[in-house]
């Protein structure tokens, strides 16, 4: 040690009074560390005085950033204000039960009312509501919603999106006028029944569930399967071939019509709190008046899809900063060998990981929504969105867990609902290898498609 660094020390020393030095005496052996540190080199006593120094430093954790490039600052006024609101709700009315309805496997009506209140049902659909609003703003709602509750944000994309979407593109006018005022209220609750159990990426290449016109009425037989809302939907939207052009036509089915039955879906391991059906059409007749009058093939239904398949996309990001967050914050506050195991490179290095992936989702999904208002979003670019955001959605929730240990398969450090969750989003609306092959034709110009 130099006489400057022994100088330093002494005068450190001095700043301690002789009762604290008798203070610290009883917990440490003074005479073992002065020993130490006189045999120390200079590299090592530099050590020493920077870490001293570092623990006289109170370190202020910043406040948790997901949007890390500021994409908010792109957003109108309006937008901004909107997207506060919707996290509002999602922070004050659904994270303090979404665990326990998760857990029960039950929906919580009660939250029906709220929701409507806030006025976000059908923004791009022209005469409904507050419409007139982007798509990008839509993206923003389903991503907000998924940040606390993939379930939660479920429900709504169906309500909105599927279910108000299928009336808005293939109904007549009248039927537009009568229902889409009351789904934008949710005074009326909507399903969307396409898949079937034993048909499902197939549903292009031809529908099990049958549709048989008998003067104004229409006989649907056949089963759907996953059908999101369908246990206490006041309407549903049934998809079927007709038995006689063989072109899939839509209808919208009450909730007390005769033949109609719904059969919640049990024992799921995601998404638990969206109330899954299988519905099983047994000579259930439904009027012509009831037939969405522009629905002719399935052409007009990949119109419905391709519109909330960009919305899925956002709701994976909204599940990936979900884990992201709670990840972040649990790493800044549990502590192992006496310091926040955010601290550790290891940890850091799993957080820069995930918000890379997240990031780039983020711009992509912006860049979509931007694509879509402007009407030249192709059905190519909104698989990509979905392929990517999915995929990448299940690494960062998997990252998520892996920095919380144990603890990240406990409901209540929400990480382990939102694993859960993503593998749900990761299948529905297109699996990965369907729209990878969506977007695989539209770069080779050959079909891999069986």
């Amino acid at each position: 040690m130099s006489e400057k660094e022994q100088l330093g020390l002494l005068d450190m020393l001095k700043g301690l009074d002789l009762k604290k030095l008798k203070e610290i005496s009883t917990h440490i052996d003074l005479k073992e560390i002065f020993t130490s540190i006189s045999k120390m080199d200079k590299v090592e006593m530099y050590n020493l005085m920077r870490a001293l120094k570092a623990g006289n430093k109170e370190q202020k954790i910043p406040e948790v950033n997901s949007d890390f490039y500021d994409l908010n600052s792109l957003l109108t006024e309006e937008e901004k204000a909107i997207r506060l609101k919707v996290r509002k709700f999602m922070e004050e009315e659904v994270e303090p039960i979404a665990n326990e309805y998760w857990k029960k496997g039950e929906f919580p009506h009660e939250l029906i009312p709220k929701m409507a209140a806030l006025n976000i049902c059908g923004l791009t659909f022209d005469g409904v509501g507050s419409s007139n609003q982007s798509y990008l703003l839509e993206g923003l709602i389903s991503m907000e919603m998924a940040r606390i509750d993939t379930s939660i944000s479920t429900f709504f994309g169906v309500q909105a999106g599927l279910a108000m979407g299928s009336i808005y593109f293939c109904g007549s006018q009248e039927q537009k006028d009568y229902w889409l005022p009351k789904m934008q209220t949710m005074e009326t609750i909507g399903a969307f029944g396409l898949t079937e159990p034993l048909v499902g990426s197939a549903v292009a290449g031809g529908l099990t569930t049958t549709a048989k016109r008998e003067g104004d009425t229409w006989i649907l037989n056949g089963q759907k399967k996953w059908i999101g809302n369908a246990t206490f939907s006041d309407i549903t939207i049934i998809w079927a071939q007709d038995v006689d052009d063989k072109q899939v036509k839509g209808f919208i089915v009450e909730k007390e019509t005769p033949g109609f039955h719904p059969e919640k879906i049990e024992d799921k391991m995601a998404l638990r709190t969206v109330q899954n059906a299988v519905i099983t059409l047994k000579n259930c007749k439904v009027s012509e008046a009831n037939r969405l009058q522009k629905a002719n093939s399935f052409k007009d239904t990949a119109k419905v899809l391709k519109m909330t398949r960009a919305g899925v996309a956002w709701q994976a990001v909204g599940c990936a900063i979900g884990a992201y967050e709670n990840a972040l914050k649990y790493a800044t506050n549990r502590e192992q060998f006496g310091k926040p195991i955010a601290s550790f490179q290891l940890v850091q290095d799993l957080l820069v990981k995930m918000l890379s992936n997240l990031t780039s989702m983020q711009t992509l999904v912006f860049r979509l929504s931007q694509l879509q208002d402007a009407g030249t979003m192709t059905d190519e670019q909104a698989s990509l969105a979905k392929v990517t955001c999915t995929m990448h959605t299940r690494e960062i929730v998997s990252q998520a867990r892996e920095i919380m240990g144990g603890n990240g398969i406990l409901l209540e450090y929400n990480v382990a609902r939102f694993v859960a969750d993503a593998e749900a989003v990761y299948s529905y609306e297109g699996t990965k290898q369907i729209n990878s092959l969506i977007v695989g034709r539209a770069i080779t110009g050959l079909s891999a498609f069986v």
